[in-house]
């Protein structure tokens, strides 16, 4: 038996292989107003932030604003890239089913609004998995690093911080959680192994191995 009443996953890089696609499109974006960055810069700088915080880091690169069309163009781009490319991350349909056949509860916690939810969720096809249990770093007054977002989840769902775990994969999303005081599991697919661990967080590799750390 689990010992676990909820998991939580952030969406993009645990449930949709999202993460290199849209920062691909955003590097892209920013180099054309002139920032000069790399996919390891968006790695470093804007995986796991909310939009409102990546903003900020955008106008530290330019050392402007950004134009006030940057997160509508972003987001047009996003959408097209995703639509043609996106894939569900490998191994998760199972995770779900097995924490299904346990009666596990989880949810969606993540950095993006839920427009960009639906969509990501919406064309691998796991939507129907998580309808209404979708919440956001917009619903709360805080985003990744703070435990905002977690614990308004856990709120939500009904379950205890200390009896809930939660799959991440980036550094901001690890100290989130631990703050939130929950079990926290990096999952190392598109992230280093040594960032995860450094940030506090149980690594794994492969999604297949998740049901056994969880107990399920």
């Amino acid at each position: 038996m689990s010992r676990f009443e909820l998991v939580i996953f952030d969406c993009d890089g645990v449930l949709v292989d999202s993460e290199v696609i849209a920062n691909e499109v955003f590097a892209a974006l920013l180099n054309e107003l002139g920032a000069n960055v790399t996919i390891e810069t968006m790695f470093e700088r804007f995986v796991g932030h909310s939009m409102a915080d990546c903003l900020v880091t955008v106008e530290e690169l330019l050392g402007r604003a950004p134009p006030a069309d940057l997160v509508d163009t972003l987001r047009q781009r996003t959408n097209a890239a995703l639509a043609a490319e996106l894939r569900a991350v490998p191994g998760i349909v199972a995770v779900l089913d097995a924490l299904d056949a346990l009666s596990i509860p989880f949810c969606v916690a993540s950095s993006g609004d839920h427009d960009k939810m639906r969509t990501t969720l919406g064309i691998t096809g796991l939507l129907g998995r998580f309808e209404g249990r979708l919440f956001s770093a917009t619903e709360v007054p805080r985003g990744k690093p703070a435990p905002d977002v977690f614990l308004h989840a856990a709120r939500k769902m009904g379950a205890a911080p200390e009896r809930t775990a939660v799959v991440e994969d980036s550094p901001v999303g690890v100290t989130a959680a631990l703050a939130a005081g929950m079990t926290v599991f990096g999952y190392a697919g598109r992230t280093p192994e040594e960032r995860l661990r450094t940030a506090g967080a149980l690594v794994f590799r492969d999604m297949s191995d998740l049901p056994g750390l969880l107990g399920a």
